[in-house]
């Protein structure tokens, strides 16, 4: 199949980011590039209405090298916007005819409400959404865009001028923050949204954000928890986590927000601003939960691009389930295994579940590990179980954050050979609660993976009785069971240690093959 590789421009107020993406006309990409430049092209703009001849420079610098980088990836098609520093400013459109002139690239000035369309299209694009009343929003250094839907119903879109750049210039002239000034800023979001806003404001469940004010929180968030991820692509976090975050760095310095772990000193001077806009936005709407979109109006391009050119798909709900046996798939794994491992997992799950307080999550968690537990096949037979924990941790899977992907990946790692060790960092440097999680979701994929041991899902049948500490299987099908019976007993360790339990294995007399 032909192979078409795209590139995204996203000229902001704040930075000027490009990437660059090769689809193969299945709807699915992989970023071959991602550049990202401070550029502060509304440094002093809302003083002078101009673009300064320094950020001029610097944006027409950066954008020449990003145009060089493009041009070398030999790419098909450009899509470039520029938002909302350009905008306003008003030697804008003097700067993109210099930018045409000087790289050839053509940037397409794009509205506040296409910015919010952009990034309802990645959000939409990344998060199960459907059914759900949500905000989708994304802040800049100019803008804030804001998106209220029911599913993939949009109710209400704006764009307000409450960007971290703009506020910061607008209403913080003190290091450190005054209180006075800080209340003024407040006072000032509130009032926009009571403005803007005219839907409904109750009833709203999750909030999706994007923007490098929206990373960096998750990035702050992330390092206060003791967490590392490789990405914070779906991250979540609580309004209570945010509202302590804020209260931390209004009291510091700039110089003492720049050592604030997880923050990128380049915005330790306008994170305050951001910051309290995604607060108030947090206590408008009454939303308790955020969610991380890292990808956002650069990635809205990439599937605009897509959509224009025919090479996105007709939109089809998507699904955790679809999307870990697709992972799957990718890396040749035994699907009949799989798929037998997570349905024998399900109904041992469902025996213990009350016990342990797990629900709908837990489970989720233990039949996408199940699905994808021997993934590291593709790579060797020899330790297969840890390549499964690097490849389920480092994979794009839709529908779960990077914790769980975290969880996923240790569960699967557990499948075979040594339980969980002090010596394994991977596992100890997750929470306590989290650790007895694994081993115990561990354990029921360890002893189903036993339950397949012949791989040709000869367990048709499989009653689960749980009596206080005791958890009796009964094995039903038309062969004989004594494989089975035996594997399982072989791979019940991790499961009784964990869960406290002792396990009973018996099987049905064997069952007639129906005739043909």
């Amino acid at each position: 199949m032909k192979q078409n590789r795209l590139a995204a421009i996203d000229i902001g107020t704040n930075s000027i980011r490009s990437i660059i993406v090769e689809t193969a006309g299945n709807g699915k990409y992989k970023i071959l590039d991602d550049e990202k430049v401070l550029v502060r092209l509304g440094e002093g703009l809302h003083q002078t209405g101009l673009i300064s001849p320094a950020a001029w420079q610097r944006a027409i610098e950066a954008l020449s090298r990003q145009k060089k980088i493009i041009d070398g990836y030999r790419v098909t098609s450009i899509e470039a916007v520029a938002t909302s520093a350009v905008r306003k400013a008003g030697n804008g459109r003097e700067l993109m005819a210099a930018v045409r002139e000087q790289t050839g690239l053509e940037i397409e000035v794009i509205s506040g409400e296409e910015e919010a369309e952009l990034a309802a299209l990645s959000a939409q694009h990344n998060f199960e959404l459907e059914g759900v009343r949500h905000l989708i929003f994304d802040i800049g250094g100019g803008s804030l865009e804001l998106i209220s839907a029911l599913g993939a119903h949009t109710e209400e879109m704006l764009s307000l001028e409450l960007g971290a750049v703009f506020l910061t210039e607008s209403f913080l002239k003190s290091d450190p923050v005054q209180q006075a000034e800080h209340q003024k800023l407040r006072k000032h979001v509130r009032k926009s949204l009571k403005t803007a806003y005219t839907g409904e404001r109750t009833g709203m469940q999750c909030l999706v954000g994007s923007g490098g004010t929206v990373t960096s929180i998750a990035a702050m968030v992330a390092a206060a928890r003791g967490e590392k991820f490789d990405s914070l692509h779906g991250y979540e976090l609580l309004r209570s986590e945010l509202v302590h975050l804020l209260a931390m760095l209004v009291r510091k310095s700039d110089k003492e927000r720049r050592a604030v772990p997880g923050l990128n000193p380049d915005r330790s001077d306008i994170i305050v601003a951001g910051v309290t806009a995604v607060d108030e936005l947090m206590d408008f709407f009454q939303v308790n939960h955020l969610k991380v979109n890292e990808r956002g109006i650069r990635e809205g391009l990439i599937l605009r691009g897509l959509r224009r050119r025919n090479l996105l798909p007709e939109k089809k709900q998507r699904s955790w389930r679809d999307s870990s046996l697709e992972f799957a798939r990718s890396c040749h794994c035994d699907e009949g295994h799989a798929q037998q491992v997570a349905k024998l997992s399900r109904q041992i799950f469902l025996a213990l579940a009350k016990r342990y307080g797990w629900g709908e999550k837990e489970l989720r968690l233990l039949e996408a590990a199940a699905i994808m537990h021997d993934v590291g096949y593709f790579i060797s037979y020899s330790s297969h179980h840890k390549h499964s924990y690097h490849l389920i941790r480092h994979a794009d899977l839709f529908g779960f954050t990077p914790r769980e992907r975290e969880l996923m990946a240790n569960i699967a790692r557990y499948h075979r050979k040594s339980m969980p060790k002090k010596k394994h960092d991977e596992y100890t440097r997750l929470s306590a609660a989290d650790q007895l999680l694994v081993s115990r979701l561990g354990g029921i994929l360890r002893l189903c993976d036993g339950l397949d041991r012949r791989r040709n899902a000869v367990v048709q049948q499989l009653d689960c009785v749980l009596d206080k500490d005791l958890l009796r299987l009964t094995l039903g099908g038309a062969e004989d069971m004594s494989v089975e019976l035996y594997g399982a007993k072989a791979k019940s360790d991790l499961l009784q240690e964990s869960c406290r339990l002792k396990l009973e294995l018996q099987s049905l007399p064997q069952q007639p093959a129906p005739p043909l």
